[in-house]
């Protein structure tokens, strides 16, 4: 059998049975690396080497976390809390109110966090755990936020060309074009509107199959007993933090940095206690860890799998069966970008492993430059939502599960499969065969 697919659905088989997610990519990886015909010293040699890629990753994403919970520490994002508390408090009819404006401001930073403030997921660990507590009097049910969250991320970067969009779009554009097929990175959004479009397609079926209320623990929370008092110093300083944050991001192009700058800033100015500081930015670290070690080890076992050459057979074999057949070699194209991604967790990743190949099939069977595109920026997508090691799962699971009721496959990763990764290949291949 080909070792992408044994390796991917041995890690996922296993984190399904709820066997801790790092465990599954390691035995997956090293599975699918002897069922290639690698050798034990080989397999451990290239997933040990990969490890390394996901050092940066996991050091950017613990900052991140230690930034975003010295930020909730000051008390500003119980601010907002205490205000629709109060609304909802106040007025017995204000509970589909306080729901919109709470799913709103979620799939809007969501949005925002891909372009305007590209901090990706960082936003989630300091919007999320303070929103549970109105989430939780609502009786709202998570696998919905996690669902809401998920498209708000892969739809941005898939279609609006700035931030991580402006990166994705251009990574699309440039590896079609080195494999053959010139294209500009300013089609891409035309290329990924209809896919895109799948998505909210399948966000509004999550609304309607999870619109049911679903009890959690420890829900009965009163405005007043927040006591939230933010001096206008402190919210002037994790402002000025923020921007500090953002712009040296933004100028070296590294989240490392960017928090790193954040985080200085709230020291020297006060904003964050010296005394305080060291047990804050601890917790913040140890709540981003789990996504860290997830993203190393996802990166050992997307190492093994491009050394077992198996992703090219992969590819080879199931479009030379097909004669010729467009519509069938789209669809099977687009479901190996699926497993592709849903094993390495990363769509960005993705899209230079299938390019290559794909391009070349695509124009052997005549396809148009805006269908190739959709293609590949599709099959790339595809699988970044519902993967056990994506950060787009990992994200919302960080901020979701803070007090341990909400689980990272069932109640995030198989609703993010069914309702965007669903919507999304089938939009997609309809995209791909109305641009043929």
């Amino acid at each position: 059998m080909n070792a992408v697919i044994v390796a991917v659905a041995v890690m996922l088989i296993l984190s399904l049975l709820r066997i801790n997610v790092v465990l599954s990519l390691v035995l997956g990886a090293f599975v699918g690396g002897l069922t290639s015909g690698m050798s034990i010293e080989a397999t451990v040699e290239s997933f040990t080497e990969g490890l390394g890629a996901g050092a940066t990753i996991a050091l950017s994403y613990g900052l991140l976390g230690a930034f975003a919970i010295a930020i909730a520490k000051t008390g500003i994002p119980e601010l907002m809390i205490t205000g629709m508390l109060k609304i909802l408090n106040s007025e017995s009819n204000s509970k589909g109110l306080v729901k919109v404006l709470i799913f709103f401001l979620i799939f809007l930073m969501s949005i925002l966090s891909q372009n305007v403030i590209p901090i990706h997921i960082a936003f989630i660990p300091l919007l999320i755990p303070p929103v549970l507590k109105i989430l939780n009097m609502l009786e709202v049910d998570r696998r919905l936020v996690a669902t809401l969250i998920a498209v708000g991320l892969i739809g941005t970067y898939s279609f609006v060309p700035a931030g991580f969009g402006a990166i994705f779009q251009d990574i699309v554009a440039t590896q079609v074009s080195e494999a053959g097929m010139v294209v500009s990175s300013r089609d891409v959004p035309v290329a990924m509107a209809i896919p895109v479009l799948g998505m909210l397609v399948g966000l509004f079926t999550a609304f309607i199959v999870y619109r049911k209320p679903r009890h959690y623990k420890n829900n009965e929370i009163e405005a007043d007993s927040l006591h939230v008092n933010v001096s206008k110093f402190v919210m002037f300083s994790t402002a000025f933090a923020l921007v500090v944050s953002l712009c040296a991001q933004v100028l070296t192009d590294s989240m490392i940095v960017g928090s790193f700058a954040g985080i200085m800033v709230m020291y020297f100015t006060g904003a964050l206690k010296w005394k305080e500081a060291d047990d804050i930015l601890s917790e913040g670290m140890k709540m981003m860890a789990f996504i860290g070690f997830v993203m190393i080890a996802a990166n050992g076992f997307a190492a093994v799998i491009n050394a077992t050459g198996h992703v090219d057979s992969l590819i080879t074999s199931s479009i030379t069966i097909l004669k010729g057949n467009r519509s069938l070699a789209v669809f099977i194209m687009l479901v190996i970008g699926l497993v592709v991604t849903m094993g390495i967790g990363s769509s960005f990743a993705t899209v230079p492993i299938i390019a290559t190949l794909f391009v070349p099939l695509a124009q052997g069977l005549g396809m148009s430059p805006l269908a190739i595109l959709c293609l590949i920026g599709t099959a790339g997508a595809l699988g970044d939502a519902g993967s056990p090691a994506s950060d787009s799962t990992l994200g919302p699971t960080a901020g979701l599960n803070v007090d341990g009721q909400h689980h990272h496959i069932w109640d995030t990763c198989v609703p993010t499969f069914i309702f965007i990764n669903i919507p999304l290949i089938l939009f997609g291949w309809i995209a791909c065969v109305f641009f043929l």
